[in-house]
């Protein structure tokens, strides 16, 4: 059996999947300039182009891309296997990277793997917080986290939390100056607080439900936040009216500093969900993750 040097496969499905040499170069510990040496010298060895560069991004060719179909997986696998020789170590040991928004993080995988990192100390885990979508499988995550609603369907999905339900709210200052809304589309006569959507550029719509189905309504209003904290805090200072989960308003509702309308309108869906690749074999590592996100505690 003639004898191969698979680094340059290894580089070449790292780069494919990322789609940057400077990123990949990043996440392999090595100069961009190497690795693209390196595609350049395995192109020349296989006599055949794989990788169409220009100034701004790459583009696979029809040979890379069918490389990268027959052999990507191999390489997961092997990744796979290695991480379950964990299962001859006395602590298991391994590193896990997920993509989250800010909420989810601290409400619920914080509180539910605490327990698990005390556990095994040798496991590490790396947040990537960000209310930008992610494609896990490109970027090199292990996984990442979403309402059920807007992951992909050849993803593996486990719930790790309740139905959600959104809430209406403004402070009493706010409700002294302006009527409360009696139904979604008095909104327009509002001042509301507005959220901008990283994946789309847009504003958020604010979704209702009544007897005749869903309502979806835009509105208007003097801020506009990419993340939901100051939206919170807005609300506080009676700058308008916000829309939200009803967990991310803490305890203000309850305790008066902030007024819930619409309520009847604002149905419960379901929540967040921990998602990963189907065709990945999960490692031990990753596999005590997620008992520990199952667990009802």
């Amino acid at each position: 059996m003639a004898k191969h040097n698979f680094n340059d496969l290894y580089y070449f499905v790292l780069t494919a999947r990322i789609g940057s040499f400077t990123q990949a170069a990043a996440q392999s510990g090595i100069s961009q300039s190497a690795l693209s040496q390196v595609i350049s010298n395995l192109e020349k060895r296989l006599n055949v182009r794989l990788i169409t560069r220009t100034t701004r991004s790459l583009r696979l060719t029809n040979a890379g891309e069918s490389l990268l179909k027959r052999i990507g997986h191999h390489f997961d696998c092997i990744a796979n296997e290695l991480d379950f020789l964990n299962e001859f170590r006395d602590r298991p040991s391994g590193k896990i990277k997920i993509t989250c928004g800010p909420y989810i993080s601290r409400s619920t995988l914080l509180p539910k793997l605490s327990p698990f990192l005390r556990k095994y100390p040798d496991i590490q885990i790396e947040f990537d917080i960000s209310q930008k979508f992610k494609d896990i499988v490109k970027e090199g995550y292990d996984a990442g986290v979403r309402l059920g609603e807007a992951i992909d369907k050849d993803m593996i999905a486990l719930s790790i939390g309740p139905q959600i339900r959104m809430a209406t709210v403004a402070s009493p200052e706010y409700f002294k100056r302006y009527p409360a809304p009696v139904n979604p589309h008095e909104l327009s006569n509002h001042q509301c607080i507005n959220l901008r959507m990283m994946k789309t550029g847009g504003l958020y719509v604010w979704d209702f439900d009544d007897k005749h189905g869903s309502l979806n309504i835009r509105v208007e209003g003097q801020l506009i936040f990419n993340t939901s904290e100051p939206i919170v805090d807005a609300a506080l200072a009676g700058l308008g009216i916000a829309f939200l989960p009803e967990d991310e308003f803490g305890n203000h509702i309850q305790e008066g500093r902030l007024i819930r309308v619409l309520e009847p309108w604002c149905k419960p869906f379901p929540g967040y969900y921990l998602y990963y690749p189907s065709r990945k074999q999960p490692s031990l590592v990753f596999s005590l993750m997620l008992e520990a996100l199952r667990s009802k505690n």
